[in-house]
């Protein structure tokens, strides 16, 4: 009795095979269901979110009745009383708190106030309502108006008093920690909304270029790597360069030779800019980076070589499908659809929650931080129970169904944005691959390729196998959220245990590796979908067995096509990101007066660099799929074909002579000396 190979039967020679299969049948109809229904559900979330949401709470601060800010500034009637540990649990100071068009200018108290009219009319802006002709006591008792007015200063949208501010400051420093937080975010806000339209031309030079170095690399695939590498080498140098000079400038600087430790953290970083420890370190790890290049280079230059032969057939592939160098703005159009979605949610779905009012008082009290209703609370027990007592507001929540299910909202909406983000990644995969295998299994081509190769390739795509894109998307999926539920579990545990950090490190350790170990079979299993139809379980297997057959090429080849392409990602985002830091940071008098003038001008900078790198990992991703295509397409060829005149290859021979050669110290004698027999490649013989 024969044993069973260990990877599974080789692909038979089938004559009746020409590339993707046309007759074919709808795959993983269950999980498509189910991801219709999850959509369905992803939307009444999202109604639900905007009818209840109100994204004011999250720009505007509140006074103490919860009441949205929408005057310039808070006013705190006692601010002494915002050092009370209090504000610890509430975030909010026990005392009354009203919006006022500015702060106060000058020092008064409530009784020389009412004796003079002017200072009155002026008092009463401070005041919570008009107490009207009420006498004094009463003012004070129903706390109406300040007992004092004292000449303050606007800072971080509050009015804090003028003289002894920065020990007020100290003192009430729990709540400043919150209300920075806040400013810094308001700031970066404001950031974005002076150079929105720069940061877009920044990021359409990344697209220009992006596109450049694609149709470069159709014509041009082996001159373009060697540039590309080359460029990347320079561009680290000049980085290392510039640094190095910037260092020495420094050397007589007032002040430059301050540590970062000493310093601490700072949110302008233009501050760090000033220190000579910043481009030592700037110096230290371009260094790094530029070393470790050239060693990988110098390790990989016959892999390289042999790499450029795979990108000038991919080049090929490309140049049949041109329509495929522009299918990464359809993607990056649906993804964005997809972010903002769940980010307009997330910010509904967080601002949803009502305003909570707990009782504070300044002694000791039986009702202290109970909720409690300010409309009726003069007249209820906790008032009676404690005279000196206030109802003021806390926190936004809620006790109705909807809000006690809040939390399960947001995880669903987190969960549906990863499950719709790669089923978005994966449709792109399966129809570039779709579009890319038409090319290789076709005998003449482009004569026996379909018109459109690509909307024929999207067509079956959506109308087959949305369950089985839906599938892999949803395993993807789970591995992401378990992620992040692992890391919100280490940041609210905080453990001290050694135990439990090093299990917490593991497990997330552990995950990341099991989801790029899925992305790469779910890589290669929507390439095997888009080429024979079968449903995702089925051709994740053929591919994995097909791939550890030949598992050495995959090693050899494929990841060396890899790099390739990340230092032309690399390049891009360094090409743009010193455009963009020269620009923003106003360091070269050509751009002074054109940029805008910013809080944090690292803002732009960094949206700049993460935007360029997802626009040329976007192109560059439609090289990786057609490699990734043909390399797979060819392990097929040589289990299905045997060059011969009845059974030929597929694959063009300069093509087949480079791989096989790759490969001849991996293969058994017997392949070897088959091997051994071809001849260098003729260029006329290419398809």
């Amino acid at each position: 009795m024969e044993e069973k190979p260990k990877y599974g039967e080789p692909k038979k020679f089938d004559p009746d095979f020409k590339g993707p299969i046309h007759n074919r049948g709808c795959t993983d109809i269950i999980c498509c269901i189910f991801f219709i229904v999850a959509i369905v559900g992803y939307v009444a979330v999202g109604i639900l979110a905007w009818t209840h949401g109100d994204p004011r709470k999250v720009i505007y601060p509140t006074d103490s009745l919860g009441q949205l800010l929408f005057k310039p500034l808070l006013f705190y009637f006692n601010m002494m009383k915002c050092a009370s540990p209090m504000v610890l649990l509430e975030f909010q100071c026990p005392t009354p708190q009203v919006c006022v068009e500015k702060c106060p200018d000058r020092t008064l108290t409530l009784v020389t106030a009412i004796a003079k009219p002017e200072d009155w009319k002026y008092y009463k802006s401070y005041c919570r309502e008009d107490p009207g002709n009420k006498p004094m006591t009463e003012i004070l008792q129903k706390k109406l108006c300040p007992a004092y007015l004292i000449s303050s200063k606007p800072f971080l949208q509050r009015c804090f008093p003028s003289l002894g501010k920065k020990v007020l400051k100290h003192a009430c420093c729990n709540e400043i920690y919150h209300l920075y937080g806040r400013q810094v975010a308001m700031k970066i806000f404001e950031d974005y909304t002076k150079s929105w339209y720069w940061i877009l031309i920044c990021l359409l030079i990344a697209v220009v270029l992006s596109l450049i170095f694609i149709v470069l690399l159709r014509y041009l695939a082996g001159i373009m790597v060697w540039v590309m590498i080359l460029m990347v080498i320079a561009v680290v140098a000049c980085g290392i360069a510039y640094s190095s000079i910037k260092y020495v400038n420094l050397k007589d600087t007032a002040g430059s030779n301050i540590t970062l430790q000493q310093l601490g953290f700072q949110p302008d970083f233009s501050v760090y800019l000033h220190i000579r420890q910043t481009w030592l370190a700037f110096i230290i790890i371009l260094a790094i980076l530029e070393v470790i290049i050239i060693i990988i280079l110098i390790f990989l230059r016959n892999r390289i070589r042999i790499a450029v032969e795979l990108m000038k057939e991919a080049s090929r592939a490309v140049g049949y499908v041109m329509s495929s160098l522009f299918y990464p703005i359809f993607t990056f159009f649906l993804l964005t659809i997809v972010i903002a979605y769940w980010g307009i949610t997330a910010v509904f779905l967080s601002t949803s929650s009502e305003p909570v009012y707990k009782v504070f008082n300044e002694t000791d009290c039986p009702h202290g931080r109970q909720t409690c209703e300010p409309e009726n609370f003069t007249i209820s027990a906790m008032k009676t129970d404690c005279p000196r007592s206030e109802c003021l507001f806390a926190f936004y929540g809620g006790e109705t169904p909807y809000h006690k299910y809040l939390i399960f909202f947001q995880f669903y909406n987190v969960f549906l944005f990863f499950w719709c983000a790669n089923f978005v990644t994966a449709l792109g995969q399966m129809t570039l691959a779709g579009a890319f295998a038409s090319y290789y299994w076709a005998p003449n081509k482009p004569n026996d390729m379909p018109a459109y190769p690509l909307c024929a390739s999207l067509g079956r795509s959506l109308r087959y196998h949305t369950g089985s894109l839906a599938f892999g998307s949803l395993i993807l999926a789970i591995v992401q959220i378990i992620r992040v539920l692992l890391e919100y579990i280490d940041h609210k545990l905080k453990a001290e245990n050694k135990f439990a950090k090093f299990l917490l490190c593991c497990l997330k350790c552990c995950f990341w590796c099991l989801e790029k170990f899925i992305k790469f079979i779910n890589r290669n299993a929507y390439i095997m979908v888009a080429i024979y139809g079968k449903n995702f379980c089925r051709s994740a297997r053929d591919a994995f067995f097909l791939l550890m057959r030949n598992v050495i090429r995959v090693v050899v080849l494929d990841k060396v096509t890899d790099f390739i392409l990340f230092l032309g990602k690399l390049l891009i985002v360094g090409l743009v990101g010193i455009f963009a830091f020269f620009f923003f940071s106003g360091q070269t008098d050509a751009f002074k007066d054109a940029a805008p003038s910013l809080h944090y001008y690292w803002v732009p900078i960094l949206t700049v660099l993460v935007g360029s790198y997802l626009i040329a990992h976007g192109f560059f991703s439609v090289y990786a799929m057609c490699v990734d295509t043909l390399f797979l397409c060819f392990c097929e060829d040589l289990e299905r074909n045997d060059g011969s005149a009845a059974r030929p290859y597929h694959m063009t021979t300069e093509l087949r002579y480079i791989l096989m050669k790759d490969a001849d110290a991996a293969q058994t004698p017997t392949s070897r000396d088959e091997t051994m027999q071809l001849t260098p490649p003729d260029k006329t013989m290419e398809n």
